[in-house]
């Protein structure tokens, strides 16, 4: 159903990525125009748009002659992009130092309590989500559009990748400690090592990653 005022090809451009971010269009797998129009009540025209839209957010490849596939994230890809998306979170962080007000305190106050809840009571998807709030956060109070569009474009490809880094052992409380330390020194107004505290929290996701990735080739379950 398309949205009041977005155009259709936009609206099946958010169905076709909650697909992809779901799992149900897997990494590799090649889309079926015809099983999507069906599946969306969509034309081929508003459903090719969007996925040329997809293809430019870099969450699918086009290949001539034979159509759109859903794009697949390598361990090298991860290597190229934390270290890039660690510079960005990092001025993030900076600039919402500079910019953080008593009441913005009260807020992320009451956001690192709750973190610290969830990591105590091993409550993996609930810290999932306060984490991505928080991270979220920082990115409004620095208030730079340029800054938030390219953390996000890079976001939705290492949503592709379907990360699990706080599986690794030990990884949940080393996150917790690391948010932490970002946030008190946030508090001491020194932007410059809220941006250093961010960028080593997020090279080191990368660190449990690579940590983790033998643990889920293995046909044992942890």
């Amino acid at each position: 159903m398309a949205i009041a005022g977005q155009p259709l090809h936009d609206t099946v451009a958010i169905q076709v990525r909650d697909l992809i971010f779901a799992g149900t269009l897997a990494a590799g797998e090649l889309l079926d125009e015809k099983a999507l129009c069906d599946q969306l009540s969509v034309s081929r025209t508003p459903l090719r748009e969007a996925l040329k839209l997809l293809v430019s957010e870099g969450l699918l490849r086009h290949e001539p002659r034979r159509g759109c596939f859903v794009e697949t994230v390598t361990e090298r890809d991860l290597d190229d992009i934390f270290p890039v998306i660690a510079l960005l979170e990092g001025r993030a962080a900076y600039e919402a130092t500079k910019k953080l007000s008593s009441a913005d305190r009260a807020v992320l106050d009451v956001m690192h309590e709750q973190l610290t809840h969830y990591a105590e009571a091993g409550d993996i998807a609930a810290y999932y989500r306060m984490n991505h709030q928080i991270h979220e956060a920082f990115i409004t109070l620095a208030d730079n559009r340029w800054l938030a569009q390219a953390i996000a474009d890079l976001r939705r490809i290492l949503r592709l990748a379907r990360l699990h880094q706080l599986r690794a052992p030990g990884r949940l409380q080393a996150s917790l400690q690391e948010h932490l330390d970002i946030y008190a020194v946030m508090l001491t107004g020194d932007a410059d090592a809220a941006e250093q505290t961010m960028r080593n929290h997020l090279l080191q996701q990368r660190k449990a990653l690579l940590r983790i990735t033998p643990l889920s080739m293995s046909r044992i379950a942890l």
